[in-house]
């Protein structure tokens, strides 16, 4: 009985996080994520060999886009066509990162996900959450984009931002 009133615990504890998540997730750029202009900050994450990596140094060098992401976020889901192209089409030019939150899945569901959609770019794991405290997360289906210096550029949340523009804007030549 203990150990069933603990799962029931969990399960709801996990459910109230999700529905804020809804909410927000149908919130207007700027509500989550790193302000325009912010450095990117120092995070430590984990590889899919289960080994601490630090973030800055998959998103240094050249600009760059972070996802915030989860397994069984359907917003996200809906961004993968667009990231998909993204890679394809600019892949040499940015650095892409997906950050598997560490809320309702654990690093060997983020493993088997990887392996079956084989994205092309840099999936990590928060299990302790530091990128998403760091990232100012509240939610997944969030993306940032970091310009060559590091500076965030854009921030958005949800299954209909427009990526393809914004990674064109900022890898567009300076006029």
């Amino acid at each position: 009985m203990n150990r069933m009133c603990g799962q029931f615990l969990t399960a709801g504890f996990a459910l109230a996080l999700l529905v804020p998540t809804v909410a927000v997730a149908q919130g207007v750029e700027g509500d989550v994520g790193l302000p325009l202009g912010t450095q990117a900050p120092a995070a430590t994450v984990q590889n899919l060999e289960g080994e601490s990596v630090q973030l800055l140094d998959l998103i240094s060098g050249k600009p760059a886009l972070v996802e915030i992401w989860a397994t069984w976020c359907e917003l996200c889901e809906q961004l993968q066509p667009q990231l998909d192209q993204i890679h394809a089409q600019y892949g040499s030019r940015l650095n892409m990162v997906a950050i598997g939150v560490g809320v309702g899945q654990n690093l060997r569901r983020v493993q088997r996900h990887v392996e079956e959609h084989q994205p092309g770019y840099p999936h990590v794991y928060d299990p302790r959450g530091e990128a998403v405290r760091a990232y100012n997360s509240l939610t997944t289906s969030i993306v940032m984009l970091f310009d060559a210096g590091g500076n965030v550029v854009y921030a958005g949340v949800g299954g209909d931002q427009d990526l393809m523009a914004e990674v064109d804007k900022l890898l567009a030549p300076a006029q």
